[in-house]
């Protein structure tokens, strides 16, 4: 029981902390799209932000807690 709890508990701790970067930053100043109206989205950003070489502690938290809760269902 005490498993599958902990499990739990590491998955949505990985969870958080590997979106914590991008619920940390500022939100942008509207600005004008080049074919459209304003928008908040950042300028020349791509998804580099969320790779694994960036977010390899929240990736082995959430490894960790699955098998717990692979383990954990088994026992």
């Amino acid at each position: 029981m005490w498993a599958i709890l902990i499990g739990a508990a590491l998955i949505i701790g990985g969870l958080l902390f590997f979106f914590s970067s991008t619920l940390r930053r500022r939100s942008s100043d509207p600005h004008q799209m080049p074919r459209g109206g304003p928008t908040l989205e950042p300028q020349h950003q791509g998804i580099r932000f969320l790779g694994i070489s960036q977010n390899w502690q929240a990736l082995a938290l959430i490894a960790v807690g699955a098998l717990l809760l692979a383990f954990g269902a088994y026992s």
